[in-house]
């Protein structure tokens, strides 16, 4: 079968990017966060509330309650509308899918919205209705919770790879100087490998600063045309190409890699680049080995163990800026919110609006993400290059 030529986003900005800053424990609601993440990007662009006609929301937390409420919570008239229930993978997918609602006229301005309540026991009850899979396959047996199954596909990728610790324990500690320079990364203090590699055991080989932590959280960004955002005065980026897969390699016992192999190169073509050509790389990283995962994946490199030995990953190391924000292994884990937090690191990155360390001339890089892990593999892959547009 002869692959369909993909349109491309011409046309279409992304702008406004904002992040409620996260916390331990919640005493409010997944719609409380969202509203605040709303409210933000309607002070922040200038653009009222009544001109927001396309809403497409990622939570795992917001049941009973879907887009279509929130329209009424929130006072909002809407044309087009989406639920995203992709967890990790999500924020590439709902920005790849609102560019299209705009490029065909359906929507003017898209909010994209991610939250998630998930402290104390919010994250428990979220672990045993996760799926029918998870509720009738693996609850049963105790084995609830993401921590065993990424042990499985961390102890597979090391044998294979000849993976240690210590490579594992590189994108944690270079992460974790990223993140200190972000205000609202949860994690304050600097991380030393002898600190991580000393860290108490959650499920072998996974150590205390390999999982992240669950915390409460929200994400947003606008979605809308180039002349919209120049009308408005606003700094945007642009989409240069873009790919979501779903259920790769699906006979694999043990998860291999996401679905980033099979896109990789259809990503670079259309974007007319190359992987030295990223001045970033915002990774998903619930677990270090799904890094892994995306830097093979994504064409950095065949043996991601000896590239993080040897390129420098911090913001300002001056080889491969990973995380610039400090990702989810500093910042913490909101749920689906998290995986909009590379996007909107990356959109800071390339209108050079970073809060924390700005790469110099970040005029493309790349966002990537994982997630749905339903117990055995991670369902859902997605990726982004996003370039400099223009600053309004």
């Amino acid at each position: 079968m002869t692959a369909r030529p993909v349109q491309d986003y011409a046309g279409v900005a992304v702008a406004v990017p904002v992040t409620i800053p996260s916390v331990r424990r919640s005493e409010h609601g997944t719609p409380w966060w969202l509203g605040k993440v709303l409210a933000a990007l309607v002070r922040e662009s200038g653009i009222a509330k009544d001109e927001i006609d396309g809403l497409i929301v990622a939570s795992y937390t917001l049941r009973p309650d879907n887009a279509v409420s929130l329209s009424e919570y929130f006072g909002l008239s809407l044309r087009w509308l989406d639920d995203l229930n992709m967890g990790g993978a999500s924020g590439p997918i709902a920005l790849r899918r609102a560019a299209r609602a705009v490029q065909a006229g359906d929507a003017e301005v898209v909010a994209c919205l991610a939250a998630d309540v998930l402290g104390g026991a919010a994250f428990g009850a979220l672990m045993e209705g996760y799926s029918s899979f998870s509720r009738d396959g693996v609850m049963p047996y105790g084995a609830a919770g993401p921590n065993l199954p990424f042990a499985l596909i961390t102890r597979r990728y090391m044998e294979r790879t000849g993976a240690t610790r210590e490579d594992m324990g590189q994108i944690c500690v270079a992460q974790r100087h990223n993140g200190l320079a972000q205000p609202h990364a949860l994690f304050k203090k600097p991380l030393t490998m002898d600190e991580y590699l000393a860290a108490r055991p959650v499920a072998e080989p996974l150590h205390l600063y390999d999982c992240v932590m669950p915390c409460s959280g929200a994400e947003g960004f606008l979605v809308m045309s180039e002349a919209r955002a120049r009308s408005g005065n606003l700094p945007f980026a642009r989409i240069k190409s873009a790919m979501e897969r779903h259920n790769t390699y699906s006979q694999d016992d043990v998860q291999r890699s996401g679905g980033w192999p099979l896109d990789r190169d259809a990503l670079y073509n259309a974007a007319g680049l190359g992987p030295g050509d990223m001045a970033f790389l915002q990774a998903y990283d619930d677990y270090p080995v799904i890094v892994m995962f995306q830097l093979e994946g994504l064409g950095f490199s065949e043996n991601a163990p000896a590239f993080v030995r040897e390129t420098a990953l911090t913001a300002d190391g001056g080889g491969l800026p990973l995380n610039t924000s400090g990702g989810q292994l500093s910042l913490g884990q909101a749920g689906a919110a998290g995986g909009f937090v590379g996007l909107t690191e990356g959109l800071r990155q390339v209108t050079g609006r970073a809060r924390g360390i700005q790469v110099p001339n970040a005029q493309a890089g790349l966002v990537s993400a994982y997630g749905t892990v339903n117990f055995d593999k991670g369902l859902c892959s997605s990726a982004v290059i996003l370039s400099k547009g223009g600053q309004g």
